[in-house]
């Protein structure tokens, strides 16, 4: 499964900054949909695009295994 780490990143934005880092904030800089960002916040097992990954990785100038890791739940299973 891919774990998202959306909100890891916006806080870890946040704390350097020294300020709150909204929803709202990351999709008017980026152009994604709010809705489509919270889906990817909450969201257990949710399908993006690459192009949404890419802009992602743009905003918080982070590498793509930043915004998304691999999680094998076969391992985690027993």
């Amino acid at each position: 499964m891919i774990r998202f780490r959306l909100k890891e990143l916006m806080a870890d934005k946040g704390f350097r900054e020294s300020r709150r880092v909204t929803l709202d904030e990351v999709s008017k800089a980026t152009g994604i949909h709010r809705t489509t960002l919270s889906k990817i916040a909450n969201q257990r097992g949710y399908n993006t695009t690459t192009e949404i990954l890419d802009k992602l990785c743009e905003y918080f100038e982070v590498p793509l295994e930043q915004v998304a890791q691999y999680l094998d739940q076969s391992k985690s299973e027993g």
